[in-house]
């Protein structure tokens, strides 16, 4: 039997009034895709509105429906569900937001182009929780770029997982996910192996919502000491996720260009550090500050940060949010 070259994983959880929306933009896609719809034990009702929605499908997709039965994680849900993938392009989709249906084209004409291309995205149309529009955004990343780009940017913001697709050499060379964030710890990925594009073009309609997993991360409409608070243990754990994620990938570089696993060591070094500092300036004297800033002064990547953190050693804590 020939198999799809794309693979569609559309993850949800606790979308139910949106999730209908989001399995339409699958089924629109104009390529054959297999589409793997699974809910991770969602508590509102979203696994039901899945299995009404695509009862008795019988179009041009393969399409198969999972319940977890209890809670993964984004990161172990998306790994569990990657044993169920084919083909050579994983494109991953939420269940609040809604493709555009010529995503999954544009994406294999993308990695068709380059075959060193690993990890592709695009831009996104935003909307609020009432659907309103917001305009069109970008991540924060050239429209080409590759593992120097990050380990000298200075900023972690890779592509918008929402948008991302990926080849699956990306997940299959190093295994399971052992991060809850998905985005960085994919791009990282994809750039010991090769590089990456974000198209100028939206592909998503994305929702712009406090109850979705980058609203819960960095949750920056909420200026209080205890946002901010949450916001940093939140952010500490993303990185040092994404460092555990990235050191495992390093053990299974061989025969990649020595340049690109010497810039991996250095992005795992720059996310571990990224997270000390944000936990120092928590919770520890100033005192303890000096080290893991001086560190961060010798890191190209790091060093912007790192001085704006020491202005802030002259400054009360309740200046800039820490309460």
């Amino acid at each position: 039997m020939n198999h799809p070259r794309v693979t569609v994983l559309l993850l949800t959880y606790n979308t139910a009034e949106l999730v209908e929306a989001a399995i339409a933009g699958a089924l629109a896609q104009t390529v054959p895709c297999r589409i793997l719809v699974s809910d991770d034990a969602s508590p509102d009702g979203t696994g039901e509105r899945i299995e009404r929605a695509l009862a008795g499908y019988d179009g041009p997709h393969e399409v198969r429906v999972f319940r977890n039965p209890a809670n993964l994680g984004l990161g172990a849900h998306l790994s569990a569900r990657m044993t169920d993938a084919c083909g050579e392009i994983v494109v991953l989709m939420a269940g609040d937001d809604v493709s555009y249906p010529d995503r999954a084209a544009r994406m294999l004409e993308v990695f068709d182009a380059d075959p060193a291309v690993m990890v592709a995205g695009g831009g996104y149309d935003r909307v609020d929780d009432d659907g309103h529009d917001l305009g069109l955004s970008h991540a924060r990343v050239p429209a080409r770029f590759d593992i120097h780009h990050f380990a000298n940017a200075g900023r972690f913001t890779t592509l918008l997982g929402a948008s991302m697709a990926f080849r699956r050499e990306v997940f299959e060379r190093f295994g399971p996910l052992r991060a809850v964030v998905e985005d960085n710890a994919l791009t990282m990925r994809a750039m010991l192996l090769g590089t990456g594009v974000q198209l100028p073009a939206p592909l998503i309609r994305y929702r712009i919502s406090s109850s979705s997993l980058s609203g819960w991360v960095f949750a920056k409409g909420d200026r209080s000491s205890e946002a901010f608070v949450r916001r940093y243990r939140r952010m500490i754990r993303m990185y040092r996720d994404v460092a555990d994620d990235l050191d495992h990938a390093l053990t299974r570089v061989d025969g990649l260009p020595a340049d690109r696993v010497r810039a991996g060591r250095q992005l795992a070094g720059m996310y571990r550090l990224e997270a000390e500092q944000r936990e120092v300036i928590l919770d520890r004297p100033r005192r303890e500050w000096i080290a893991p800033l001086w560190r961060g002064l010798a890191r190209p990547g790091l060093r912007r940060k790192s001085l704006e953190r020491a202005a802030k050693l002259l400054l009360p804590r309740a200046w800039f949010g820490a309460g």
